[in-house]
C-alpha cells in the first residue's frame, strides 16, 4: 500500500486549529485577520478556597511591607489581623487588636505605618456606634491610638487616600442604618493622624458612603457609593480634584450600574471597579470595569470570576489584582487573583 501524504494546505489548517484550541484554553483567541493574539476573555485564578481566618466582609485591607493585610471585619466584632506574602498562606498578627470599630473602617498606609480610621461596632444593637478614633501600627499586633477623639464626626464607609504628603478622609456616614441626613461629603487631612484640618465642609459631589476614593493621574478620584438603609441610594457618577477643594464632574452616569460596597483599585495605569451591591432589585455584582480617564469605561471580558459579592477586600499586589473574602451570602474566605498584561490594553486600541 502506498504511503498517504496529507496535503500541505490541510496540514497547515490543522496546525492553526490546534493553536486556536491551545490559546482558547488559556483564555486567549487568535485574530487571523490581523495576525495577532488578543485576549478574548480572562479567567480569574482561585488561589485558596478557604483560609484559617473566619469568613468575613467589610475588613480593612492594605499592602504593607510586601504583604497583603486583612484587618478586622464583619460579622460580629472581628478584631484579628492577618497577613500573607502569597495569598495562600496567612499568618495571624494578633487575635484581638485594641480597636473595636472594625466594620467598614478606612485603612491606609502612610509614613511606613498601617492606619485604621473610623469604623462601626455593634451591628444593629441599640448600643452600636461609629468611631472617630485613629489607630496606627507597624506590625499589626501593637496598635497606637493617635486620635481618641478626632474633630470630624464619627463615621463608617468613608473614602481614604494618601495625597500631597497627607492622609485624606472623604465623606462616609455617621450611622450605618440611618437616613440621608447622616451622610457626609466633608473632607479632612492630617500629616500625623493626631491633628486634622477640614479642607471643605461640603464637596460638590452628593453626600455618600461606601464609595471609591483613590489617587490616579495626579488627582483624587471619587466615584459610586450612596447609602444602604432605610432608603437605598446608589450613584454611578465620577469626580476628580487636584486639591480636594475644587472638583470636576467627569461623568454623571458611568456605564456600570449605580452601587455601593464595591472595590476599587488602580492597576495598569487605570482605575477599576469590582463587584458591589445595588437595590431595586437587591443584587450582588461580580462585574469588573476599568477606565483610563474616568469617562470612558469598559467591562473586562471574563469567563471565570469570583461569585457575585459585596464588601470584598481588593489589593494590587505582585503585579496582579486580588479579591479576598466578601459577602455573596454565605460570607466567604476565599482568595482570587488576576494578571492582565499591559500589551492586552494596547491591542484594544488598534
Amino acid at each position: 500500500m502506498g504511503q498517504f501524504h496529507e496535503p500541505k494546505g490541510e496540514n497547515s489548517m490543522r496546525k492553526i486549529l490546534l493553536l486556536l484550541i491551545l490559546l482558547g484554553s488559556c483564555g486567549i483567541g487568535w485574530d487571523v485577520a490581523w495576525g495577532q493574539t488578543t485576549a478574548k476573555r480572562f479567567s480569574w485564578v482561585q488561589v485558596k478556597e478557604s483560609n484559617p481566618w473566619v469568613p468575613r466582609d467589610s475588613s480593612g485591607e492594605l499592602v504593607y511591607r510586601d504583604k497583603m493585610w486583612l484587618i478586622g471585619g464583619w460579622p460580629g466584632s472581628m478584631r484579628d489581623v492577618w497577613s500573607s506574602a502569597d495569598g495562600a498562606n496567612w499568618k495571624q498578627a494578633t487575635p484581638e487588636a485594641p480597636w473595636i470599630h472594625c466594620d467598614l473602617p478606612t485603612s491606609l498606609v502612610y509614613q511606613d505605618k498601617m492606619w485604621m480610621i473610623g469604623g462601626w461596632s455593634g451591628g444593629r444593637k441599640p448600643t452600636a456606634s461609629a468611631s472617630n478614633k485613629v489607630w496606627c501600627s507597624t506590625d499589626g499586633a501593637k496598635w497606637e491610638c493617635t486620635a481618641p477623639d478626632a474633630p470630624w464626626a464619627a463615621r463608617i464607609g468613608a473614602g481614604g487616600v494618601v495625597f500631597d504628603g497627607k492622609m485624606w478622609l472623604l465623606g462616609g456616614v455617621q450611622k450605618y442604618f440611618g437616613g440621608e441626613k447622616y451622610l457626609l461629603n466633608d473632607i479632612w487631612t492630617s500629616t500625623d493622624g493626631a491633628s486634622w484640618r477640614q479642607v471643605t465642609a461640603h464637596a460638590p459631589w452628593a453626600p455618600r458612603a461606601y464609595h471609591a476614593a483613590l489617587v490616579f493621574d495626579g488627582k483624587i478620584w471619587v466615584y459610586g457609593g450612596g447609602n444602604y438603609w432605610p432608603k437605598y441610594l446608589g450613584y454611578n457618577d465620577v469626580w476628580n480634584s487636584s486639591d480636594g477643594i475644587h472638583w470636576t464632574k467627569v461623568t454623571d452616569h458611568a456605564p456600570w450600574s449605580a452601587r455601593i460596597w464595591f472595590s476599587s483599585v488602580v492597576y495598569r495605569n487605570r482605575i477599576w471597579l469590582l463587584g458591589g451591591w445595588s437595590n431595586n432589585p437587591s443584587r450582588n455584582w461580580n462585574d469588573v470595569w476599568y477606565s483610563s480617564d474616568g469617562a470612558d469605561w469598559k467591562e473586562l471580558p471574563t469567563d471565570k470570576v469570583w461569585s457575585k459579592r459585596h464588601e470584598q477586600s481588593a489589593y494590587v499586589f505582585k503585579d496582579k489584582i486580588w479579591i479576598v473574602a466578601g459577602n455573596p451570602w454565605p460570607i466567604t474566605n476565599d482568595v482570587w487573583q488576576l494578571e492582565i498584561p499591559e500589551s492586552w490594553f494596547e491591542r484594544q486600541k488598534r
